[in-house]
């Protein structure tokens, strides 16, 4: 896939500095930056350019808490894709796997994702080009944006079960880093932040498919950079990983997802000798094996991640998948 090797500033930034009472000019002046540069467009800066515009806010507040309350002031009205993109989702399941996708499309970041077998989601964000020269303040803030997303998604007090950066907040600012996430930092390699299984299910108020096509046509451009190698089938598997959590995953979507009617992705499929029914329960079949094996998610649960009205209905296709049970599947696992 080609990747975005830039970082953008949208438009939004301004108001959020104004909000947090800095100067924007002084911020830009501080990392070297054109003083104008907020308020161009389409305009990406290389890694080491936007890790000086963090440096430079840093160094201008001169507050350790700055980036927890910058994330407080992000709204729904804050002109912010990755959050809209979010915010649209059925669950935090299915955001991330939107915005681990936005992330690698968009700029040089990726988002690390795994569930533990007590079905427990931990979310680190890696900076593909210079992971060891992260501003401490960024790492904060990415952490920050999922209890913030969670905040304004679910109207609900949602605290992190763990939360970990590789270098810790002075021991004067612990007590408020821990009232922010709702959980003691820990220092670790890489910054994580891990949220239960309850919360990974918790439904999105803000669940909104229409905000989510405004993305798709940037999206299945983007989509349209994969590599030339990529076959359809490929490109079919990674669109229905991400629409499956969300009960979307049908062909006319998908084909729209990457920019060719039904009719020519059904003869594609055909020429590579598959069709989109294989694909969609292979998907399926593999993300169910993934979470009876990996996570103590209720097969209930698995149902309405891999986007089935109810429960029976995936108890009937994984049997008819695998010959077994869900439950069956998952006691052969752990013997």
């Amino acid at each position: 896939m080609v990747r975005n090797q830039t970082f953008f500033l949208n438009i939004g930034w301004r108001a959020l500095l104004k909000d947090l009472g800095v100067r924007q000019e002084h911020v830009l002046r501080r990392a070297e930056l054109p003083e104008d540069l907020l308020s161009r467009t389409n305009e990406g800066l290389p890694t080491e350019a936007y890790f000086r515009f963090w440096q430079g806010l840093e160094d201008e507040v001169e507050d350790v808490l700055f980036p927890l309350k910058l994330v407080g002031l992000v709204s729904t009205e804050s002109f912010d894709p990755p959050l809209f993109a979010a915010l649209c989702s059925a669950s935090l399941a299915q955001a991330v796997q939107r915005l681990a996708k936005y992330k690698q499309l968009m700029m040089p970041m990726s988002l690390e994702i795994a569930v533990n077998p007590r079905g427990e989601m931990t979310i680190s964000p890696r900076w593909l080009l210079a992971q060891d020269q992260v501003p401490r303040s960024l790492q904060v803030a990415e952490l920050a944006f999922y209890i913030r997303l969670m905040q304004l998604a679910t109207r609900e007090p949602v605290n992190a079960l763990r939360v970990t950066l590789p270098e810790l907040p002075p021991p004067s600012y612990a007590r408020q880093f821990s009232a922010f996430f709702g959980v003691p930092v820990t220092q670790g390699q890489y910054p994580s932040i891990t949220f239960s299984s309850t919360d990974v299910l918790r439904p999105f108020l803000t669940v909104n498919e229409g905000m989510w096509r405004v993305f798709e046509p940037e999206l299945r451009r983007r989509l349209s950079e994969l590599d030339a190698t990529a076959t359809t089938r490929e490109r079919v598997s990674a669109v229905l990983l991400e629409l499956i959590p969300g009960g979307t995953a049908s062909i006319d979507k998908v084909a729209l997802r990457l920019g060719m009617s039904r009719r020519t992705l059904q003869r594609r499929l055909e020429l590579e000798g598959e069709s989109f029914r294989t694909l969609i329960n292979h998907t399926r079949e593999k993300l169910a094996r993934h979470y009876l094996e990996n996570s103590s998610f209720s097969s209930g649960e698995i149902a309405f991640l891999l986007g089935f009205e109810e429960p029976n209905s995936f108890y009937r296709a994984f049997h008819e998948w695998t010959g077994q049970t869900p439950d069956a599947a998952r006691r052969a696992t752990s013997l």
